[in-house]
């Protein structure tokens, strides 16, 4: 989480919501994405999709099986659901997300009977540090308005 934490401070940094994400296969870091939807101009550039994106590019295809995701926070429906069709192992969050989270919060796509993979979910990991960041990076925000 710590690396995912760092991704998030430079996402700030770069004028993007502090988020960020690494997927760790066989106990390393394989890939680390920030968000990057305003960078990018990209709608879906998730900190997330970016990282599992790169993960596949690394393992040289689509499933990532025996790979665990950390995300500093709790991953949209979107994101949840390309852990699903990514077959991720697990995912470890730091802050729920009320208003988009989709592990836990507003429906849970991690292990929803009907769909064709099922991934275990730690929540709460380092959530001051990853909920900090974001009131921050907001706080700013407003102030500048």
């Amino acid at each position: 989480m710590a690396e995912a934490l760092e991704q998030a401070r430079l996402a700030a940094a770069r004028g993007e919501v502090p988020i960020g994400a690494v997927v760790v296969h066989g106990g390393r870091v394989i890939a680390r994405a920030h968000n990057r939807r305003e960078l990018d101009g990209d709608p879906v550039a998730h900190a997330e999709l970016l990282a599992i994106r790169e993960a596949a590019r690394v393992r040289g295809g689509w499933r990532l099986d025996g790979c665990t995701v950390y995300v500093t926070l709790e991953p949209c429906a979107m994101c949840a659901g390309a852990m699903v069709l990514a077959r991720i192992d697990r995912c470890v969050y730091g802050c729920s997300d009320p208003k988009g989270g989709f592990l836990g919060t507003l429906g849970d796509l991690s292990g929803h009977p009907r769909l064709n993979h099922r991934y275990a979910v730690t929540a709460g990991v380092r959530a001051d540090e990853a909920a900090e960041l974001l009131r921050s990076f907001f706080r700013a925000l407003r102030n500048r308005s």
